[in-house]
């Protein structure tokens, strides 16, 4: 119940810029033939609604998602109503971190260019559960995941043109200041919803962070909306009970992930903004408790600096225990 009245209050909070009123249509009149997106989690919900979009403007998309059969069926309804060939799948479980790592190695070797990164995938839990290495499955999908295939694509999107990362958060994270312990929740009592909130806010300091370090990258990070997804319906029951007639559809949703992903306008503002309809909006309420420091935010990035040796390298992609 506690977590149902944050997020409608969350709701109330973002709900003034959920209108449409001031976009700007001819942003998404452009061709992307020749230009290529890999997008996590594109089989379902915000994630297909932009592997399509993209696609019907000549996109090469890679697909990534996890369940081989839903994501067949969604690359052969978007290549069916784009025309678009150029859609392909790959199946990789985010959780998985170590395959994680050796997927990016592999997509490197294989192709020559990645000019957009669209890291949608995401995984609520309704209770704690660790993965084959240990990790809690939600840190490992939500931020691991995330940090380990944004790292291990930047090389391959610094040699290609006009290179973009755009990471879909969740305006959840708008009452979750960013936590430097404690990132696997191991201490005090699991709440799912409001775990992925505090992923969601690690998600805008890494954008923030790798911002500042790769500048010739335009990194993005941004809220969809209160989007009517089975994620939304199957994690937030109450929440979606009471807030179905207003949801957006994935279509809208995707929006501002697709404006970020392809227009001109998107490149032009400051590398790792904080968006919301197709806006630059900030990462925190008025008055919110939620800003961490510098110093705050180089400790949760330190975490992501342990060596790990898988053979013939070591790759930084683990973090630190803590207690």
């Amino acid at each position: 119940m506690l977590t149902t009245k944050l997020y409608n209050l969350i709701w109330i909070s973002t709900s003034s810029s959920q209108g449409h009123h001031h976009f700007v249509e001819k942003d998404l009149e452009v061709s992307m033939a020749g230009r290529v997106f890999m997008i996590t989690g594109a089989n379902s919900g915000i994630g297909r609604a932009t592997a399509m979009a993209i696609a019907k403007r000549g996109g090469t998309v890679h697909m990534v998602c996890r369940n081989k059969d839903k994501a067949e069926e969604a690359r052969a309804d978007i290549v069916k109503e784009s025309g678009n060939k150029e859609i392909y799948v790959h199946i990789l479980d985010l959780s998985e971190t170590r395959k994680v790592w050796e997927f990016a190695e592999a997509f490197k070797r294989k192709y020559k260019a990645l000019n957009v990164l669209i890291n949608n995938a995401g995984c609520i839990m309704s209770e704690r559960d660790v993965n084959a290495e240990g990790l809690e499955k939600s840190f490992a999908s939500n931020v691991m995941g995330v940090y380990i295939l944004t790292r291990g694509l930047i090389p391959l999107l610094e040699k290609s043109a006009e290179p973009r990362v755009i990471t879909v958060s969740s305006g959840g994270m708008l009452v979750q200041k960013l936590r430097t312990g404690n990132l696997q929740t191991e201490i005090g009592r699991y709440d799912g919803t409001m775990v992925y909130a505090q992923h969601k806010r690690q998600q805008v300091v890494m954008t923030e962070q790798w911002a500042k370090t790769h500048s010739n990258i335009h990194f993005s990070v941004m809220h969809p909306g209160w989007v009517d997804t089975p994620a939304v319906a199957n994690a937030m029951p109450d929440f979606h009970q009471s807030m179905k007639d207003s949801l957006r559809t994935p279509e809208q949703g995707a929006d501002t992930a697709v404006w970020l992903a392809i227009s001109e306008a998107a490149a032009t503002k400051p590398s790792g903004s904080f968006f919301q309809d197709r806006r630059m909006v900030s990462a925190h309420l008025p008055l919110a408790w939620t800003h961490s420091s510098q110093l705050e935010q180089q400790k949760f990035m330190n975490h992501y600096h342990t060596p790990v040796h898988t053979g013939t390298s070591a790759v930084y992609c683990e973090p630190v225990q803590q207690s």
